[in-house]
């Protein structure tokens, strides 16, 4: 039985050419995706860095208050001290004690106004920490979003459901916006999602 070559290419080229319609929506929407994915990943790693630093920076503020408050302490205890010596000796060395006890009063005050100014500086550091927390969070809805939704693109690339790569465009549309309120500094944060997946 002789194949005549035309006879099977015909029947290829009468098949609808719908799948891979759908295969090549499917590879230009992952490609963008990853592209936006790629951009948003860089800026993310840059305030996961940026956060990194202000957690350091809050940590070394409160050991240095911590620092400051023992000075204090120790200064306040040597007032003590000395007063205490002081009552036991002639009022002719009490100019010497009166000294010592102005010395350490003054040192006591320095590390007080010290550490007020060391507690103010670590809740700043907090509040850095929770305004770039804050953008993470965006990103990282972002990237979880898009990554189910590129699930749901391979599943429809495989089983050729153009219901499902249309469905997957709820993910995308959702990843693409936290991903750009990161990037744009949009005040746009799930708060419910976000402690639902914290």
């Amino acid at each position: 039985m002789d194949i005549d070559p035309q006879q099977l290419i015909e029947p290829a080229a009468a098949a609808p050419r719908r799948p891979d319609l759908l295969n090549s929506c499917v590879a230009i929407t992952v490609s963008l995706l990853a592209t936006f994915m790629g951009v948003c990943k860089v800026k993310d790693d840059n305030i996961v860095q940026a956060m990194q630093q202000a957690q350091a920076d809050k940590l070394d503020h409160w050991n240095f208050y911590q620092a400051r408050n023992i000075r204090q302490d120790l200064a306040e205890a040597t007032v003590t001290q000395i007063r205490l010596a002081k009552s036991a000796r002639p009022a002719a060395e009490a100019t010497a004690y009166d000294e010592a006890i102005a010395r350490y009063e003054a040192r006591a005050a320095a590390e007080s106004q010290k550490k007020i100014e060391l507690k103010a500086q670590a809740a700043q550091d907090q509040q850095a920490y929770d305004r770039l927390n804050y953008r993470d969070d965006q990103f990282d809805l972002s990237d979880a979003a898009l990554a189910i939704a590129i699930s749901m693109l391979a599943v429809a690339a495989l089983t050729r459901i153009w219901w499902m790569y249309w469905l997957s465009w709820v993910p995308i549309g959702f990843g693409v916006l936290m991903g750009l309120s990161g990037l744009l500094g949009w005040a746009l944060h799930p708060d419910a999602l976000t402690r639902l997946l914290s």
